[in-house]
């Protein structure tokens, strides 16, 4: 039940992606900076943020667009994704875009305003045929890696968003915050390999279990497929704080 209820809002969450498309753009954020504005996408990536400290990246397993529309192309490749080294590719676009950003504020010269309905249509991202083109070019991007290398690829390899996610639950771990994360029994794993097959993601449950990694792992979105598919119940949502390590 609780994967249906799961798969149903990232379902909304890609409906409205046309409505919500420039709340989560670096491209509006840049021009923002460029005029003194704190947009929509400026705020929605601050909620992250925070959100991520107590919460870890429960937005990527429950409610993001973006992951919505991997999840459905993941019917045509469910083959788990190379990772490692590949996953630094999102954090040297991450870098290339803060850096961007802070340059780009400290130069210009008005004053700072709040305007979270910036460069949108009364709130409304995709308003006119132009828009489109954006909004299609933005489907592709997110469609190929996981076309070619498998499950949720496009979250692994170029998402701009995760490393906000990544950097807060990390930040909150060190800070001791109460925080969601899953944990494992690792004496009751009968090695099924039953959490590998039904993780989104492709990450290597099993492997975390038996080194009781499950609740570090920074790439584990908290959708809990693995919780509602082990059959011995090894695995089970926390909240509470656990130190990095």
């Amino acid at each position: 039940m609780r994967q249906k209820v799961r798969r149903a809002l990232l379902l909304v969450s890609l409906i409205l992606f046309p409505i919500t498309i420039y709340y989560f753009s670096p491209y509006l954020i840049i021009m923002g900076a460029s005029e003194h504005v704190i947009n929509g996408s400026f705020i929605v990536f601050t909620i992250m943020f925070i959100a991520s400290m107590f919460l870890g990246r429960v937005w990527c397993g429950w409610l993001c667009p973006a992951g919505g529309l991997q999840e459905c192309v993941a019917r045509i490749n469910n083959k788990p994704p190379k990772q490692g080294k590949r996953e630094i590719i999102k954090y040297v676009i991450w870098i290339i875009w803060m850096i961007t950003i802070v340059v780009t504020f400290i130069l210009a010269k008005s004053d700072v305003t709040i305007n979270p309905f910036y460069m949108t249509d009364h709130g409304i991202s995709v308003s006119c045929i132009y828009d489109y083109v954006i909004y299609y070019g933005v489907i592709f991007l997110l469609i190929v890696p996981c076309m070619i290398h498998g499950r949720r690829a496009a979250c692994h390899y170029i998402c701009w968003m995760a490393p906000f996610m990544v950097i807060g639950s990390t930040i909150g771990r060190w800070l001791r915050l109460p925080q969601l994360h899953i944990e494992a029994e690792t004496d009751k794993c009968i090695g099924c390999g039953k959490c590998n097959m039904a993780c989104p993601k492709g990450l290597d449950v099993r492997k975390m279990v038996s080194e009781g990694a499950n609740s570090r792992c920074t790439e584990c979105m908290q959708c809990g497929a693995c919780v509602d598919e082990c059959p011995k119940k090894v695995l089970k949502y926390r909240m509470t704080w656990k130190r990095a390590r």
